[in-house]
């Protein structure tokens, strides 16, 4: 019997009203595990109230009330990351290890959060003029939303909450409808840790649901982490109905390898961020450019390590990379692997027939790698999301700068080198948001912020850190000007001597 996933509204579970459901499949099995309310109109609006009328108590809190909540969050959230992980496992697909870092990286953003008053001072001129002082002080927006994507069910939804409402906003989240139950674990772990009722909401849904929240007019502002083309559509609806947006797209992320480094490590790197999470992720390296002679002993490095990687299902301790999502993403992953010798790559790895014994109608597909890749190549120009990763060569650093540079993406990238020279001109001329050298995968820590550059980002603020705290206030500036007690009228006493 299929468990049903329903809202999470003014502190309760809302059974859903609309009669439309979706269903949530274990992508291990292929079987339909759970089905998932989907919100109308009605009960987004539900959700946008029960936020409003809290906000009214929750705006004014006391900085102390909020973190102590969160604080208590917090260790909850440690207490029950195995089962969280576990959620995660049995709707999304990925290893449990994997599962395990995703809600770990959330907690750094509840650390943040947790600290806030720090991020939150405000600043102090006096005697700008004659008695004159001029203060600035940060204030929250009121009914935030945030509109998440299926590969880090936990993970995004705690890039964006705990600081929102640490600000003093309060939240409505709408999660991928393909693996919704860890969103509403956290909503429950929020209301045991004190959170009071309507300060986070959860609703589930397809577009209505989000076209509802992007015109609301009681939403003061989006979040929202996914695909180029919906990022695109949230940040133009959003905006056009006044409301502040921070809309994080896509991906196409490139790894240049250097003559001069040591290939094992950047065949190492390669295999870690291609592959882990089965390449489900924003921020895998899906290109590598290898630069000068060290192609051919690169592929065949990288090639090495990808046969070994053990795929099963999540669930068992000895899978490294598990299935992909659903059985329509795991077939269009598997056309741009059987499309890529007719456009010019060599195909070193094909893992479109791959299947798992007893676990036949999962999701499956295998780890594959395209060589001498042609940036022509849809397999190159597309956001793969899975287990492919492409390799291109280029005789010079230059050439592989321009290609980096010409991709319509720019959210992450990575150089491998031993010179310190050529990593500082990377740095510094390269299109992108995240920069690694000698690192993969450059996810800032949780007080850096998150974000991307051309088609990965829509808006002005970047996610997490210093620039969350920013966009989920909006700064105000008083200027103070008292007279002098000593000047009061006559037969009025304050206590201040006259010959001050």
């Amino acid at each position: 019997m299929t468990k049903t996933v329903n809202h999470w509204i003014g502190g309760n579970t809302v059974e859903g009203a609309s009669g439309t459901h979706g269903p949530v499949t274990d992508p291990a099995t292929g079987e339909v595990t759970t089905k998932v309310a989907f919100a109308s109109v009605d009960e987004v609006d539900a959700a946008v109230a029960a936020a409003k009328q809290a906000f009214a108590t929750w705006g004014q809190s006391s900085l102390a009330q909020r973190t102590s909540i969160l604080f208590r969050f917090r260790a909850l959230l440690d207490a029950h990351r195995d089962e969280i992980a576990e959620l995660i496992t049995a709707e999304h697909g990925k290893v449990h290890s994997d599962a395990l870092g995703e809600v770990a990286r959330g907690l750094e953003i509840v650390d943040l959060a947790c600290g806030i008053s720090v991020q939150l001072k405000g600043e102090l001129s006096t005697q700008v003029a004659s008695r004159v002082d001029v203060s600035s002080i940060r204030q929250p927006l009121g009914v935030v939303a945030g509109i998440t994507p299926f590969n880090f069910p936990a993970m995004v939804p705690m890039w964006m909450f705990p600081l929102a409402i640490a600000c003093g906003n309060t939240f409505v989240l709408k999660p991928s409808e393909k693996d919704p139950s860890a969103s509403v674990k956290l909503a429950e772990l929020l209301a045991e840790a004190g959170l009071p009722d309507g300060v986070f909401n959860v609703v589930h849904g397809d577009k209505v649901a989000v076209d509802r929240l992007l015109e609301h007019p009681d939403v003061k502002a989006v979040s929202f982490v996914g695909s180029t083309p919906i990022a695109r559509y949230i940040h133009s609806t959003a905006s056009a109905n006044g409301k502040r947006v921070q809309a994080l797209g896509g991906a196409k992320n490139h790894m240049l390898v250097l003559p001069d480094a040591d290939l094992d490590a950047a065949a190492d790197a390669a295999v870690s961020a291609a592959y882990g999470s089965a390449g489900e992720r924003c921020m895998a390296i899906s290109a590598v450019v290898a630069v000068g002679a060290i192609g051919d002993e690169l592929v065949e490095k990288i090639r090495e390590r990808a046969e070994k990687i053990k795929i099963g299902p999540g669930n068992d301790p000895s899978s490294e990379m598990g299935p992909l999502i659903t059985k329509v993403h795991r077939d269009k992953v598997a056309s741009y692997v059987e499309g890529a010798a007719a456009e010019g790559a060599e195909v070193v790895l094909d893992g479109t027939g791959y299947t798992v014994d007893g676990f036949e109608d999962g999701h499956w597909i295998g780890i594959s790698l395209l060589d001498k890749v042609p940036t022509s190549a849809k397999a190159y120009q597309d956001e793969i999301f899975g287990p492919v990763l492409c390799v291109l060569r280029t005789e010079t650093y230059e050439e592989a700068l321009d290609i980096v540079n010409a991709s319509p993406f720019g959210n992450g990238t990575a150089i491998f080198t031993r010179d310190g020279g050529a990593a500082r001109r990377f740095q510094l001329e390269v299109e992108a948001g995240m920069v690694g050298v000698n690192v993969p995968i450059p996810v800032p820590v949780g007080y850096h912020s998150f974000g991307g550059w051309k088609d990965s980002l829509f808006g002005d603020h970047h996610i997490y850190g210093n620039d969350g705290t920013h966009f989920y206030t909006r700064g105000k500036v008083v200027t103070t000007r008292w007279p002098d007690p000593a000047d009061a009228p006559t037969g009025v006493d304050l206590g201040f001597p006259r010959n001050h």
